[in-house]
């Protein structure tokens, strides 16, 4: 099946989507502009009302906050406190946009640690759950106001990407001020074309693709391309469109061919994986030799302590790290089985010297291969 009509495919069976909409988007020069938010809520209401789970990831707090405040918003005290003054704006324009249309919206807050924590990420999945159940429609924002810098998760686009795992959504649409993904930066070269389609998103060079951010927002088409990237890795499509276009929802469900279509991976990966590999943040990093590197990414074997030329960073047992090679390329992220103390002590030696060198050889690999994401989109 061509990707076209596996598109027309996915708009016309999709169940469940997440909806991401950035501040460039949903701001203008005096702040919020409920005009943008009340065309958002009367398309999602269409989408709703056709029944289709809708969950929507918006940004817009911070922004919200610093038009009313007139102040100059630097540093992250400032944008915590710019935060809580605009995100009760933004929910309550949204309860009302949403209200016209006899339509309930929640609003949930997350910071990274709600996630990782794989607890507190079931809870979050049950009250997801509960809330689709209803009908309702969550809306989504980072917890600016209590999130650390270490936890927060950046921008809203790797926020969405993370969303879409925990609802188990079958289609995310990000709403940009672009009209999609441009081969070059359409405001320094005019003969930048929009790509209609990104087939192979795993091979795209996203630091020559991207460049710039957005003036009110984190993110830019670089976390915008990054999220598609994990979205794909399980197999769920991404739809990068113009959230600045009149009815944009409506024509892209009614079979418009507007945006870039990023299509998803023909193998992907186990929810689980995806969970550990992005809903973490790396604590440090091990560099492995050429054999290793090989044994590794073509025959799926596990990281052994002997293949481990390095250590880097201190993290405890089960911590994420990045997996690199000799020349400093990432090739992936992992759990390491060992804190970082003892994984130096045992770095190049072989499994059966573990015990000898530890007192114990709880495990025989420093990564098992289940605890592994290759070519992860960090």
């Amino acid at each position: 099946m061509d990707w076209m009509a596996e598109r027309t495919r996915v708009l016309s069976e999709a169940k469940r989507v997440v909806v991401k909409v950035g501040s460039a988007v949903l701001t203008g020069e005096d702040g919020l502009d409920l005009r943008v938010v009340n065309r958002l809520a009367d398309q999602l209401a269409t989408l709703h009302d056709r029944g289709l789970d809708i969950v929507l990831v918006s940004s817009g707090a911070v922004a919200a906050g610093r038009k009313v405040l007139h102040a100059e918003i630097t540093g992250l005290p400032a944008r915590q406190a710019a935060s809580a003054v605009g995100q009760s704006r933004l929910m309550h324009a949204y309860d009302e946009a949403f209200a016209r249309y006899g339509k309930v919206s929640a609003q949930i807050l997350l910071t990274r640690d709600d996630l990782r924590s794989r607890s507190r990420f079931l809870n979050a999945l049950n009250t997801f759950r509960t809330l689709l159940d209803w009908k309702a429609i969550p809306v989504v924002n980072e917890n600016d106001t209590v999130a650390v810098q270490e936890l927060k998760f950046g921008d809203n686009d790797s926020l969405g990407s993370l969303v879409v795992n925990l609802v188990q959504a079958d289609l995310f649409v990000n709403l940009t001020s672009a009209s999609g993904v441009y081969d070059a930066n359409p405001d320094k070269d005019p003969e930048a074309r929009c790509l209609e389609c990104i087939e192979n998103i795993s091979c795209l060079d996203l630091d020559t693709t991207c460049d710039g951010k957005t003036s009110v927002g984190t993110g830019g088409m670089y976390s915008k391309l990054l999220a598609a990237r994990r979205v794909a890795q399980l197999g769920v499509p991404t739809l990068i469109v113009s959230g600045r276009e009149r009815y944009v929802l409506d024509r892209v469900f009614s079979g418009e061919p507007i945006g870039t279509w990023v299509v998803p991976e023909a193998h992907p990966i186990s929810r689980r994986k995806f969970w550990l590999a992005y809903n973490k943040t790396p604590s440090g990093s091990v560099v492995v030799d050429p054999g290793a590197a090989k044994a590794l990414t073509t025959q799926g074997k596990s990281l052994l302590p002997a293949g481990i030329d390095s250590v880097d960073g201190n993290f405890g047992p089960g911590a994420l790290v990045f997996i690199k090679d000799e020349s400093g390329d990432t090739l992936g992220v992992g759990l390491s089985n060992y804190d970082s103390a003892d994984l130096r002590r045992i770095t190049g030696r072989r499994s059966g010297d573990i015990a000898d060198i530890l007192g114990d050889c709880p495990y025989p690999e420093a990564i098992h291969r289940d605890n592994m994401l290759l070519d992860a989109a960090v």
